[in-house]
């Protein structure tokens, strides 16, 4: 592990995605499953495989994972995400810490994976090599992000939030920094990897009803920042008129998404 002092972004993180854990996890985390199984489905994972996912949150993904026979390992910010992937898996061995200095030794596994996750650190590319860090050589590391925002209605309904948040510091590079496959794989360049496959997942974010859709848009760490700053019938607002154009008959609420993955080797 490196020497140098690690940042802590993690103490607001965690603090900001744990807000409402549960939310997350019941009525979010599962939007995202389309790209987690796309991305664990093709890096041959089994019985000998030592995994683990950066910034698990309440570890849905190593849970597909575990379903593969892979030994689980992650790594959240979040206690109360944490707490959730635990009573998932009891056997995976989840921990609290940075992604920029992660608790493990060197060479670790043989699959490694960031789902939406490094692009919320301070110094993305650090997270990134910490990654390759703890990746045996020749292992995999997946860097799973946003699909390009222009036309996508899931990325409208996170933009809308942006009236309520306060002003991002100069340089920062917002959630869909990555979502240009040419940017992905210069990230991973940057921090020694090599690039390889890269793809495009297209999904759909589903909703019963408009309390529900609220109780999960409302969980994020973006919406709980969002919330902080102004309040949260200002954040049901916002995502209630966002969500409007995407009302079915029946009450329920659909809208596409997409993700981009890129598989980079150690």
């Amino acid at each position: 592990m490196s020497s140098e002092p690690p940042s802590k972004t993690g103490l607001v993180n965690g603090r900001l995605w744990g807000a409402r854990a549960l939310d997350w996890a019941e009525a979010q985390e599962g939007q995202f499953r389309a790209g987690y199984e796309d991305v664990l489905k093709r890096v041959g994972l089994s019985a000998a495989t030592w995994y683990c996912d950066i910034g698990c949150g309440s570890g849905l993904a190593a849970y597909i994972a575990a379903e593969y026979g892979a030994q689980i390992s992650g790594l959240d910010a979040s206690d109360t995400l944490l707490e959730i992937a635990r009573e998932r898996l009891p056997v995976g061995d989840f921990r609290l810490g940075e992604m920029e200095d992660l608790p493990f030794a060197d060479h670790s596994f043989h699959v490694v994976t960031g789902f939406n996750s490094f692009q919320y650190a301070a110094r993305p590319v650090r997270a990134l090599a910490e990654a390759k860090r703890v990746t045996k050589p020749g292992g995999l590391v997946a860097v799973m992000t946003w699909g390009p925002p222009d036309g996508m209605p899931a990325a409208a309904i996170v933009g809308a939030l942006k009236p309520l948040l306060p002003a991002p510091p100069p340089g920062a590079p917002g959630p869909f920094a990555l979502s240009d496959e040419t940017a992905l794989r210069a990230f991973a360049q940057q921090a020694g990897l090599e690039p390889m496959e890269a793809r495009l997942v297209a999904t759909q974010w589903s909703y019963p009803d408009l309390p529900t859709a609220l109780r999960g848009l409302g969980s994020s760490g973006v919406a709980m920042r969002a919330r902080e700053n102004s309040s949260a019938a200002a954040v049901d607002q916002v995502h209630q008129a966002a969500l409007a154009p995407f009302r079915q008959p029946d009450g329920s609420y659909r809208l596409d998404a997409s993700y981009g993955w890129l598989i980079a080797r150690a």
